[in-house]
């Protein structure tokens, strides 16, 4: 799906389950798009929230074009997410009925223009996280043992 992967939410994958993805666009200022190019952003603590109708991504970090001197963003701010009104729609009733948590899982350059793939995800237990964290040490062991093999 991604062309050109620029950041990745590795916590996401630790600290959630993912029930579905959804490539979504930013509305970004010409600063932003510069630094995203030269890989200086941050999702880790990002999520997303629906407002009126309009999703928004909250606690990204892009930082400051070294460029621009005096004209630059702020690095923290709410940038809008484009989708379709309808996926706008489901996605929002999923977060207020199910208690879901809308997280960006990548962000990418796709022919140029900077896209979020976000996850509906769902929260897991410690003792879910640790049974992840043996059930991928298990299948490594496994690989190495038939790689030795072979």
């Amino acid at each position: 799906m991604a062309s050109r992967p620029v950041a990745v939410n590795r916590k996401a994958f630790h600290d959630y389950d993912v029930l579905r993805r959804v490539e979504a666009g930013l509305a970004l200022t010409g600063t932003e798009i510069k630094s995203i190019r030269l890989g200086r952003v941050s999702i880790r603590e990002a999520y997303a929230r629906p407002e009126d109708g309009e999703l928004w991504l909250v606690g990204a970090h892009i930082a400051h074009y070294p460029a621009a001197s005096r004209f630059n963003h702020d690095p923290t701010r709410r940038r809008k997410l484009l989708l379709h009104k309808s996926q706008i729609r489901d996605l929002s009733r999923a977060l207020t009925e199910r208690g879901l948590t809308l997280v960006p899982l990548s962000l990418y350059l796709k022919r140029g223009l900077a896209k979020v793939e976000l996850g509906l995800v769902r929260g897991r237990k410690l003792y879910d996280k640790r049974q992840v964290i043996a059930r991928r040490e298990a299948e490594r062991q496994m690989a190495r043992a038939l790689h030795r093999r072979s």
